[in-house]
């Protein structure tokens, strides 16, 4: 069973929530109601399995983790009942965005792509394996928001620190994504640099960037109002019948 949570009420194609590594639907704080309040749109997130208030993780993650993570998400929107969606993914969730809509691509309307990572950048490994020493104030902090927070971090440091990551990389499978598209990266981020904007911009040419100075690795967070004004107006591109 999964966590899911709904803002607004309007017909229009729904945006729908993908959370980072260590997020789940209580982690976007009140950023979906704004979000649903300032594009008329319906907002729907969910925490993935093990994560939040859903039900244990199921297995330990393999390096094919957003893969599967890509097809559970589209068995979710069929168990909603969503036949099409904008999917906004922050962090691991922008990856998993996209695998969806290299796999399903009658599924995604358009993709927000919040601090993204196509490939693993040294300086993401380096920030993760400096959280081990942390980890027990980390997983204090994270149990305001999972059922299982211990399991959720043990899952999360185990499969970005295995020896395989540094190779792992969603570039070939995401090449034939050609929906709308918008990138937002802090130059800050402590998991990213501009890079992963680029690399993906190469692959992705239809793609806009929204490219924020005095931003870490969570824009809605660290620039709310920034991000709220750039998917309005990304959103409300979308007003021909086939994106409405």
């Amino acid at each position: 069973m999964l966590e899911t949570r709904q803002w607004g009420q309007t017909g229009n194609v729904p945006i729908l929530l993908l959370h980072e590594g260590l997020g789940s639907v209580s982690m976007w704080r009140d950023f979906p109601a704004k979000l649903a309040d300032q594009t008329a749109r319906k907002v729907i997130a969910y925490s993935r399995q093990g994560y939040g208030a859903s039900g244990a993780f199921e297995d330990a993650y393999a390096l094919d983790f957003m893969h599967r993570e890509a097809d559970a998400t589209v068995r979710l929107m069929d168990d909603v009942g969503l036949a099409r969606a904008h999917v906004f993914g922050h962090s691991d969730g922008a990856p998993i965005a996209l695998l969806i809509a290299a796999r399903y691509p009658g599924r995604v309307a358009s993709l927000v792509l919040e601090a993204p990572h196509v490939f693993v950048e040294s300086m993401c490994l380096s920030a993760i394996r400096g959280l081990a020493p942390h980890a027990e104030t980390l997983v204090e902090r994270l149990a305001r928001h999972h059922r299982d927070a211990a399991s959720v971090f043990r899952q999360w440091f185990a499969i970005w620190t295995d020896p395989r990551v540094p190779e792992w990389s969603i570039e070939a499978d995401i090449a034939t994504v050609r929906c709308p598209t918008l990138i937002v990266q802090g130059e800050r981020g402590e998991y990213g640099t501009f890079e992963q904007v680029e690399r993906t911009c190469a692959l992705l040419p239809q793609a806009l960037q929204l490219r924020l100075p005095d931003c870490g690795h969570s824009p809605h967070r660290d620039c709310e109002q920034q991000v709220l004004q750039a998917c309005k107006e990304f959103y409300g591109g979308f007003c021909d019948e086939r994106h409405v």
